[in-house]
Formats: structure tokens, C-alpha cells, sequence
């Protein structure tokens, strides 16, 4: 999600930056700004630090359980007599 907050701020940071002439349509300006903000924040696939953070947590817990059954297949065909060895895991 975008912070609408964030984009006031921002938007009011680049009103200010207007030549002390054209600061009569100040508001205009910086809702303009606003919107043009919105419409390009908005066309971009961006994620929240939030999701972000729970999509690497749920990675890093995929990655455990996969190391741990490597691990067990690996035990498995070492007490296995006659079984030819498994072909070792290619990395990511």
C-alpha cells in the first residue's frame, strides 16, 4: 500500500520548490503533483514492507523444511543396501 501521508509530504516538498511568482496556484500545483505521484506509484508492482517481510519468512521456513528432507533422503538411502546414490541437489 502506498502512504497517502508520504505522498502529501512529497508533494508539498515540490510546491515549495516553485519560484515565489507562481506560488499564487501553490494548492493547484501541489494537487497536481499529488495526483501525477499517484498515478505513477500506482503503476508500479510494489509490495509493503509488511508482505514483503512475511513472503521472506515464509521462504526462510521453506528452506528449513527442505534442508531437513535433503537431510532425511540422505540417511535414508545411506541405510538402504544396494541402493545407487541419489544425484546431489542443485543449487538455487
Amino acid at each position: 500500500m502506498i502512504d497517502f501521508n508520504q505522498l502529501d509530504d512529497l508533494a508539498r516538498r515540490l510546491s515549495d520548490l516553485v519560484p515565489p511568482g507562481l506560488r499564487q496556484s501553490r494548492e493547484e500545483l501541489q494537487s497536481t503533483f499529488k495526483g501525477a505521484l499517484q498515478a505513477g506509484l500506482g503503476k508500479l508492482d510494489l509490495v509493503t514492507r509488511e508482505e514483503f517481510d512475511v513472503q521472506r519468512a515464509v521462504l526462510l521456513r521453506t528452506r528449513e523444511k527442505l534442508d531437513a528432507l535433503e537431510q532425511t533422503v540422505a540417511a535414508l538411502e545411506a541405510r538402504a543396501p544396494g541402493t545407487p546414490p541419489a544425484a546431489p541437489p542443485t543449487a538455487p
